[in-house]
């Protein structure tokens, strides 16, 4: 998910001319109608003023509002080096001149009508009138400097005179938001990213050519706005299908990118420069691991550093994790170190399809032993590698050799990939169906992960690999009890696959 983090404020008030204007009646705005459904009839108040039609604030806005009240100075236009004072703008906002002991009261009376602005007081000192504040108005909310008749009636009641002054208000670069900055800064017309990847306090930009040459300051002006974020980083290649890293360029801040990250109450810790970590992919990892049942048996082909292989392992799985990638491989025994269950995660640095053909068909083997116990442990394969992961189900073709019986371990198979087709899981499942050599019509399912680009979906298809596929039945003369067990040649032992 694409995250803005909240910013800090600060603001300056400069003295300004009172210029007083009474206000004229105008329609009923939302805030009376919210503050009569809230209070019921108000004493003093006529009851006109009660039942006025409602008017959302989001409405008030676009029809009142000025896009441009809150935008930085516009000569910083085309600015590539952050200049911090070239963002000062004064702007002219209303304000109410209220007795101290009453300005509690009218707030919350007038809370929709009162600057919203974060970061920015709604009451200040009146250099004037040691016995009064100024309570500043959203210009949004008073067009023209007027107060609707509702807001008068509220003044009334208080016994406020209804008379709007004008203030200047310096607004500085602390007071805007990322967003109205870039876009302040940007060419116009030109799409603004103030959206990026949060991985523990790396902030992970994808920026479009237009946007390269102010990258420095879209990093800086993120590590400002962002409290925890000291490094931004821009993808500069597509990642790399062997070992699923990418090139980076770093824009702003530290150049540090070992980092922490925090996922379904799991820690891990890891070089962002050298594994593969995607935060948008928790909601998937949690759905996998919901399906486990403890004393099943997860094997994770392409595990990276552990999203599925340790909240697994903590639910009291049998797991077996392979990446190919050396630095995935070590971050992985770190991760299983950190929380715990390296005792219960059997590792390997493996390509996928060695993997598959060793240490998994020698375990699948050896649950043929199995077969006249009353319960077996159900068995996951997954294979988050969508670049390429379909095309390593040919591996299942006759990967057992033996007889299945009615209680044989049927493993369930859950394989990710990408797609730009018009029918996207149509077209993952034939897929699958043409690397396995089998149709999956009603025994599979295909869930849609994530919408990585326009038009490309990353999806995962489950399916228990079928037994015609899996198994292949042995020769003649091979067919004694022994003959069950795997015939591989060599045992496949973790000790030689390590080493």
């Amino acid at each position: 998910m694409r995250t803005l983090w909240r910013f800090g404020c600060s603001a300056r008030l400069l003295k300004a001319n009172h210029s007083r204007t009474a206000a004229p009646n105008t329609s009923l705005p939302a805030v009376w109608m919210l503050l009569a459904q809230r209070s019921g009839r108000i004493p003093g108040l006529p009851a006109a003023a009660q039942t006025a039609n409602f008017c959302t604030m989001r409405e008030a806005v676009e029809e009142n509002g000025s896009p441009e009240l809150y935008s930085p100075n516009p000569e910083v236009r085309g600015m590539t080096l952050l200049n911090r004072e070239a963002f000062k703008r004064t702007v002219v906002v209303p304000v109410l001149k209220v007795k101290k002991e009453i300005v509690h009261a009218l707030v919350k009376a007038l809370k929709h009508t009162v600057l919203q602005r974060p970061g920015l007081k709604r009451v200040i000192e009146d250099p004037e009138d040691e016995g009064s504040k100024l309570v500043i108005l959203d210009p949004h909310q008073v067009p023209e400097f007027s107060l609707g008749q509702a807001e008068q009636e509220v003044l009334k009641h208080l016994n406020i005179p209804p008379e709007v002054s004008r203030y200047n208000l310096e607004l500085t670069y602390e007071n805007f938001k990322s967003e109205e900055i870039l876009r302040a800064v940007l060419p116009e017309g030109q799409d603004v990213t103030s959206g990026f990847s949060r991985v523990g306090h790396i902030a992970h930009f994808n920026l479009r050519d237009h946007q390269l040459p102010y990258k420095h300051l879209i990093g800086q002006v993120i590590i400002d706005k962002n409290p925890g974020i000291t490094c931004v980083v821009n993808k500069t290649s597509i990642i790399d299908s062997t070992y699923r890293n990418f090139e980076m360029e770093v824009l702003a801040g530290e150049s540090n990118l070992v980092t922490k990250v925090k996922e379904n109450n799991i820690s891990y810790e890891l070089d962002f420069a050298k594994v593969y970590w995607n935060p948008r992919l928790s909601t998937e990892h949690g759905r996998i691991v919901e399906l486990l049942k403890p004393g099943d048996v997860l094997f994770d082909v392409f595990a990276g550093i552990g999203p599925f292989a340790i909240p697994a392992a903590k639910k009291k799985c049998v797991v077996f994790a392979n990446d190919l990638n050396p630095e995935s491989y070590k971050w992985l025994l770190h991760n299983c170190k950190l929380n715990k269950v390296d005792n219960k995660i059997k590792a390997f640095n493996l390509d996928g399809r060695d993997f598959l053909l060793g240490p998994v068909r020698e375990e699948l083997s050896k649950a043929l032993v199995l077969e006249k116990e009353a319960q077996k442990p159900a068995v996951h394969i997954v294979m988050n590698l969508p670049a390429s992961a379909l095309e390593f189900l040919d591996v299942f073709r006759h990967l057992l050799v033996g007889e299945p019986c009615g209680a044989a371990v049927l493993p369930t198979v859950h394989c990710y990939g990408f797609s730009k087709h018009e029918n996207p899981a149509k077209e993952i499942q034939e897929r699958a169906e043409a690397s396995l050599g089998a149709s999956l019509d009603g025994r599979c399912a295909t869930y849609l992960v994530r919408n990585v680009a326009p038009n490309k979906e990353m999806l995962c298809i489950s399916f228990q690999v079928p037994a015609d596929v899996l198994y292949k039945r042995p020769c003649p003369a091979e067919e004694k009890p022994a003959s069950k067990r795997l015939c591989t040649g060599k045992d496949f032992t973790e000790e030689n696959v390590v080493s």
